[in-house]
């Protein structure tokens, strides 16, 4: 059973501008040219993951890296290759196991530079398969690379310079291109499920079930009869009938009780052998401004993993 946690080592994924402020996360989302990651705080809060069960540390590595396919989209303060191999052996030796995130959503792809306004390009196609190649090689060979995928629409763009919102055959075509770089590496492509909500039929009908899913909902209650909460909510659902293979998502985003709850409510709806286990989320950089956030959801997972694995027997 996967109990995994979202570490963002780069932030840059929300707003391709420096200047906007939104409701909930004031002007933390926007776009910044210099690397946003307090390596004290992770340093400090590596143990504190393994102390909580945290055997899965899922790492959003954006242009926070200096590749070296494409060091042009290092942000300033970036790691090193070498530097980055050092942190995932120390994760391994705390019995945790390192994943790749980059989300390839054009909605969260600011940290891709000048490849965001390069979408479904022949330059945008050998840029994203050197990058997952490359990061599979620095993780050596992961089980999983998750994909992101998420929010890609104009609504979620509303406040961005550039939109840009794939549909039709090309979001699936694109899908299907990052997820076949990622499988023939060796990894699994796991993504966030949120493109079933309004498109039920199509998920269902052009989803491999090779590809692991991840709903994600982050209010107290995960029975909501009302909408629009209920479409997201069901999901998990839609996706157990179908037979995928799921991570459900909580957060501490909204509020202290969701990922307990997730994990209460997404037990009793997922059969054992499609319930791959579950994923925390922060959504906040790792900075001292945030410090007791990302604390409290490392405590928030191990409180959860000890009253599932309770009810188990």
């Amino acid at each position: 059973m996967i109990w995994a946690h979202l570490v963002h080592l780069s932030y840059n994924m929300w707003i391709d501008r420096e200047t906007c402020e939104l409701e909930g996360y004031g002007s933390i989302i926007t776009y910044r040219p210099r690397l946003r990651f307090d390596k004290a705080l992770w340093d400090e809060l590596l143990p504190k993951m393994a102390q909580n069960g945290v055997n899965m540390v899922v790492i959003d590595l954006g242009d926070a890296v200096k590749y070296a396919s494409h060091p042009e989209i290092a942000v300033e303060g970036a790691w090193p290759i070498e530097m980055l191999r050092e942190e995932l052996a120390k994760v391994r030796e705390l019995g945790m196991e390192p994943i790749p995130k980059l989300n390839f959503s054009t909605t969260h792809d600011a940290w891709l530079g000048p490849y965001s306004r390069m979408v479904s390009t022949p330059k945008y196609y050998e840029v994203c398969s050197d990058l997952i190649s490359e990061c599979i090689d620095i993780f050596d060979r992961p089980r999983l690379f998750h994909l992101g995928m998420d929010e890609e629409t104009y609504g979620h763009q509303k406040y961005h310079q550039y939109v840009v919102v794939r549909q039709y055959d090309l979001w699936w075509n694109d899908l299907m291109f990052l997820v076949d770089n990622v499988e023939k590496k060796g990894s699994r492509a796991w993504v966030w499920s949120d493109f079933i909500w309004h498109h039920e039929d199509e998920f269902l009908a052009r989803m491999p079930k090779s590809v692991l899913q991840s709903n994600w909902y982050y209010d107290a209650d995960l029975d909501p009869v009302t909408e629009p909460h209920a479409t997201y909510v069901k999901a998990y659902d839609q996706l157990e009938a179908a037979g995928y293979d799921q991570i459900p998502t909580g957060s501490n985003h909204s509020t202290p009780l969701n990922f307990g709850n997730t994990v209460k409510s997404c037990a009793k709806r997922i059969a054992p052998d499609r319930l791959k286990g579950f994923f925390q989320t922060v959504w906040r950089p790792m900075t001292e401004e945030f410090r007791d956030r990302q604390f409290e959801a490392v405590e928030q997972i191990g409180r959860a993993r000890a009253e599932f694995e309770s009810s188990q027997g």
